[in-house]
């Protein structure tokens, strides 16, 4: 992995750069303070959340002069896999991230660590001068026990009933910990340590006083308090809110009494190492691009068949996507000779705020920052032919495909609209239609449900509201065949069609049950085949799937189905045909005629 500043080669001195450690990718802000401060993110689902704000704490202390280091554990966001089990690795890390700081001239250290980092910061031996403990989990177990919790209301299938596990490991958000990953976590304690780990240590969050006497008889000064606003830093992908007033404390324990750069003494702090993170089958390539965007590209090791995929980020998802699955299907489509790029639309991972402020869901501005990377990648020989998003993400590829002729197909997985009408409020649609209506729909056909409804558990108004909601939501999709929205051409179908005769083409992809399935029939039909003719493609169901498609065997199907995309639309194939093949027969579900497109179990 190497760094190409390219346009944000005028940002400030203070903006992070990338750097990598061992199989752990991280950003370093460098500062003129001799103490720096390292940051240890939890683990999976939780730090998804926290990614954002975690970046803007790491901001606040570089602010402060100290130089500051954030980073991915193996096998988590764009670090590489772990050579071994992941919790040694993951331990390894904070020890190699320590060891960087020093490298780079610090002589004290400060660690602060987030719920599961901060179980393990406070385990990686001596070291650190300051240890800031985020709720940390007393143990191992602890940590076990509530993701055990978590996940049965994260995980959800589209009825809402648990998503099955795999035997001897748990999956949380669509990060998997493995037997061996559970195991380790078992024998983690802090309560047995011998040592503190830090001299000076400011734990925040509940059920801290006990461990806080632990390393008070340890020989530590430690400071106590409150978590208030935890819950929303680390249990909302995508309205994750950013603890200001605690994130404020933080920055002032990790920086207090920080010694400063010795007046008059030459700099000699060592050059930065390149960034490199590469395997046998692939290498990566971080890029800042039009207006501070960032990305990674991978690149197959060996031959590269020309073929280059752009993934946009679907909701506030970091660019290695929902469980870190963009992040494995780059490195596949790298191992069969297929490039990709991936990359933060603004207000999301590592890229600039919008200048608004406000979120880039459905957002319609945002389909520049789209164009912006594909302009990015023209320019360095790697033109995308094909766009892939999920939901939200969905929605930009598709205006990109629309607007940008460089692209030569899309495929658009759980699209829930191809348009949005102005002023519609974002946030409330996603947090009523998402989150209630379609579990209320599937409910529906369950005797235990409205059992609920009669005892009095489950509110009829809270139902109504969110059915009417999404109701509302509908009839705006139908109304879109209407002769008054199409006459213009400016219609859903009149753009497919357009960019369907300059030989682009779109395949959708849906869980079964999916929200956004009414989409596609209330603007193409109902006929299969004629959905199929043009679009390009059938639209395929994909049974026994949730939204995010969490599981392997899930993302398996969208990369065969990615795989087979990128080989129909080459340009030589295209070129090599005097007219484009018919799309396939789709075929009929058995049974179902109230869902009349292609289904795959």
């Amino acid at each position: 992995m190497g760094f190409s500043p390219e346009a944000g080669a005028g940002l400030a001195a203070t903006e992070p750069v990338p750097v990598a450690l061992g199989d752990a990718f991280g950003w370093y802000s460098p500062g003129a303070s001799r103490r720096g401060v390292l940051l240890c993110g939890t683990f999976g689902f939780e730090q998804w959340c926290a990614y954002r704000s975690w970046r803007e704490l790491a901001g606040m202390i570089a602010a402060a002069g100290c130089p500051t280091l954030r980073f991915d554990y193996p096998g988590q966001g764009d670090s590489r896999d772990p050579q071994g089990p992941e919790i040694p690795a993951a331990l390894d890390a904070i020890r190699a991230g320590i060891a960087f700081l020093r490298e780079r001239g610090a002589e004290e250290i400060a660690v602060v660590g987030l719920r599961l980092g901060a179980t393990l910061a406070a385990l990686t031996g001596d070291g650190v001068d300051r240890l800031v403990m985020l709720s940390p989990f007393p143990s191992g177990k602890a940590y076990r026990r509530e993701m055990a919790m978590q996940a049965r209301l994260i995980d959800v299938m589209p009825d809402r009933t648990p998503m099955p596990q795999e035997p001897d490991s748990l999956m949380i958000g669509s990060f998997l910990l493995g037997p061996q990953t559970l195991a380790d976590l078992a024998r983690l304690d802090l309560a047995a340590a011998e040592r503190a780990p830090a001299s000076r240590i400011l734990m925040l969050g509940p059920k801290v006083d006990t461990l806080a006497e632990r390393y008070r008889a340890l020989g530590s000064t430690v400071e106590t308090g409150p978590f208030p606003d935890l819950t929303q830093l680390v249990s909302d992908p995508l309205f994750s809110r950013t603890p200001d007033q605690t994130f404020a404390l933080v920055r002032d324990f990790a920086v207090a009494e920080a010694p400063a750069a010795i007046s008059g003494a030459p700099a000699v702090t060592p050059a930065l190492p390149p960034c490199r993170l590469e395997d046998e089958t692939w290498r990566e390539e971080v890029t800042r691009f039009g207006p501070g965007l960032v990305g990674i590209l991978c690149r197959p090791a060996g031959h590269w068949s020309g073929d280059t995929v752009l993934v946009v980020n679907s909701g506030r998802n970091p660019r290695a996507g929902h469980g870190r699955q963009t992040t494995r299907l780059a490195r596949r489509l790298a191992a069969s000779g297929i490039a990709s790029f991936r990359f933060d639309l603004r207000g999301i991972g590592d890229s600039p705020d919008r200048p608004d402020g406000s979120l880039p869901l459905y957002a319609a501005d945002s389909v520049a920052d789209v164009t912006a990377a594909v302009d990015h990648l023209a320019a360095s020989g790697h033109t995308p032919g094909v766009v892939l998003g999920n939901c939200s993400g969905a929605y930009q590829a598709f205006q990109a495909l629309s607007l940008d002729p460089r692209l030569r197909a899309a495929v658009l997985v759980n699209l829930y609209c191809f348009d949005l009408k102005p002023g519609t409020d974002v946030e409330t649609m996603v947090r009523d239609t998402f989150r209630h209506s379609q579990g209320y729909m599937a409910r529906a056909r369950q005797g235990r449900f409205w059992r609920r409804i009669v005892s009095g558990e489950i509110g009829l108004t809270r139902i109504a509201r969110a059915l009417l909601r999404d109701g509302a939501a509908r009839l705006d999709r139908w109304t879109a065949r209407m002769p008054w929205r199409t006459w213009r051409g400016t219609s859903v179908a009149g753009r497919v069609a357009r960019l369907r005769r300059r030989g682009a083409r779109i395949c959708m992809v849906y869980s079964a049950d999916d929200l956004g399935i009414p989409t596609v029939r209330a603007h193409f039909g109902e006929s299969e085949a004629r959905i199929a003719r043009r679009l390009g493609y059938p639209v395929e169901i994909l049974e026994g799937t949730d939204h995010n498609l969490s599981r392997a065997p899930d993302q398996d199907r969208i990369f065969a189905i990615l795989e087979r995309v990128v080989r129909d639309t080459r340009p030589e194939i295209r070129a090599g045909s005097a007219s484009e093949p018919a799309a396939p027969r789709p075929a009929r579900a058995p049974g179902d005629l109230s869902l009349q497109l292609s289904r795959s179990g």
